[in-house]
């Protein structure tokens, strides 16, 4: 089966947008840098919680309960993209600088057009996996390497791992699902699991140290970070497959260094506009590719509950 172009251009689009939330939300989250972890993560799934239930009612999306097996993909979603990802952001940052985390993150599309096919029953296909080196360089680029030691290598592999993981985790539930259950659904269990580390090692009261920034911060990551960026990119993944979707990650580093730039930080160097080119050109090659053969087309049944 294939996409309609107009379709296509749409999951691009959401899967776009939904990146540049991420992006905008690295300036952000430095707000947060004194505040509990766990006690503020835990308010961020919470609330983006109730706002997507809230969301999906209004938009009369169906939302089903999660049955078998498809309880371990949700938790391991949680458990690794939401949970750990957040734990390894923080603790890589103890050891390395920002951009050198964010050199991890840029692999994201290597991994994706390599394992995502498999995943969805086909084969990465060579033009696929060659656009994710050119975002993955252009990527890179825009991030312009960063200082790290031992530890903060192993942090950023952890970092790796887990952005891959909250893509890939989610496709066999996609299915059933769609994007807005799957986001629903591992936000609530992400609450669950952040609000007992929580009350393990920050105790009841570390709420009450969190300034009006703090809630300011949080707010926007429930709202913008979570349950609009969640839903944009669970729907370009199961619109385009997370081969293709996963070129989008290249964006999130060009929206946080024009984020950077609004918020009256110094215009970009040669090497944010070079790396921002490739990230366009590998874009543009991804679209154009031949897409890999599938036996289950995730585009063609996960549209149920989407952002249309």
């Amino acid at each position: 089966m294939t996409i309609r172009s107009e379709t296509r251009g749409g999951a691009l689009a959401m899967g776009a947008a939904g990146m540049a939330c991420v992006g905008a939300g690295v300036a952000v989250s430095g707000v947060l840098a004194d505040a509990p972890l766990f006690t503020v993560q835990a308010i961020r799934y919470a609330s983006a919680s109730l706002l997507l239930l809230a969301l999906a009612r209004a938009a009369r999306v169906p939302l089903r309960a999660p049955r078998g097996t498809e309880w371990l993909w949700l938790l391991g979603v949680a458990a690794l993209g939401l949970v750990l990802f957040n734990v390894a952001l923080v603790r890589g940052s103890e050891h390395a600088e920002p951009a050198a985390i964010g050199v991890a993150v840029a692999c994201v599309p290597v991994v994706l057009a390599l394992v995502g096919p498999l995943m969805e029953g086909g084969r990465p296909a060579r033009g696929t996996v060659l656009a994710a080196v050119v975002v993955t360089a252009g990527a890179a680029l825009v991030q312009t390497g960063g200082r790290t030691d031992l530890a903060g290598l192993g942090w950023a592999a952890v970092v790796l791992v887990c952005e891959v993981g909250f893509t890939l985790l989610a496709v066999p539930v996609l299915r059933r699902h769609g994007p807005w259950g799957v986001s629903v659904h591992t936000c609530w269990i992400a609450t669950a699991q952040l609000t007992v580390l929580a009350a393990v090692t920050e105790g009841p009261t570390a709420v009450t140290t969190l300034r009006v920034p703090h809630l300011v911060a949080i707010a926007y990551l429930a709202v913008v970070l979570t349950a609009i960026a969640f839903v944009l990119w669970y729907s370009a993944v199961g619109r385009l497959g997370s081969a293709l979707a996963g070129l989008l990650t290249g964006v999130a580093p060009v929206a946080a260094a024009a984020i950077g730039v609004l918020l009256g930080g110094p215009v970009p160097g040669a090497g944010v506009w070079a790396g921002t080119a490739l990230v366009v050109a590998g874009l543009l090659l991804g679209v154009r590719a031949r897409p890999s053969r599938k036996k289950n087309t995730l585009p063609a049944i996960a549209s149920a509950g989407t952002m249309e």
